[in-house]
């Protein structure tokens, strides 16, 4: 069991610490979580929605960030894949417990386009690269065997070559419309700053009770 007695204490955060603008706001947030040299700082969960309405998340890694939005690949046909493509909706998490700080973000979903995410793939290791042809994510398989199967073959396939991107793997993009900022505080009594954006496209500051 958890110690139920731990307390949060590092910092408190106000509006005026914030800037205006969220994404500026998560990069001074982002500079000074690389700078505390994490484990995994990318680690970020992303949820979806089924056609019944249905929650998923999973893991996933945050690969860029922008005035555009947030960015993370994988295959388009996986389960997160198709559930986006029926709903292209998302909310994304992060947290860095050792600085007890999170961030929550929402917005619409596009995918990024053709040329960036071919860009990425290319900076990908070779093994990555040859897995993302070998695995049909989310699909059932017979067992371990198979899947190591396929990447013989698709190794065999591409030897001595390059390794194109699959055209069913690539980015997508959440554009914000909401970020939260959560900074852990004493007593449960935490400091939650949400960015809304407004019907003028300009973004509304909001603390939210703890």
């Amino acid at each position: 069991m958890p110690d139920l007695r731990q307390e949060y204490g590092l910092r408190g955060i106000h509006e005026s610490d914030m800037d205006p603008d969220p994404i500026v706001q998560f990069g001074q947030w982002w500079d000074a979580t690389l700078a505390a040299q994490l484990t995994e700082p990318h680690a970020m969960t992303v949820a979806t929605v089924t056609a019944e309405g249905r929650p998923a998340a999973r893991m996933v890694l945050l690969r860029g960030f922008d005035a555009r939005g947030f960015v993370f690949y994988t295959n388009y046909e996986s389960r997160k894949g198709r559930e986006l493509a029926a709903h292209p909706w998302a909310a994304l998490v992060l947290y860095w417990a050792e600085l007890e700080r999170q961030v929550r973000i929402e917005g619409a979903v596009t995918r990024v386009a053709a040329a960036e995410s071919d860009a990425y793939f290319a900076g990908r290791p070779e093994g990555s690269r040859l897995g993302a042809w070998a695995s049909p994510q989310s699909q059932v398989l017979a067992g371990r065997a198979a899947l190591e199967q396929r990447v013989q073959e698709v190794t065999a396939r591409y030897a001595g070559g390059p390794i194109p991107r699959p055209p069913y793997w690539g980015g997508y993009r959440v554009v914000p419309d909401l970020v939260e900022f959560w900074q852990g505080r004493p007593s449960r009594l935490h400091d939650r700053l949400r960015y809304r954006r407004g019907a003028d496209g300009g973004w509304l500051l909001e603390r939210l009770a703890p």
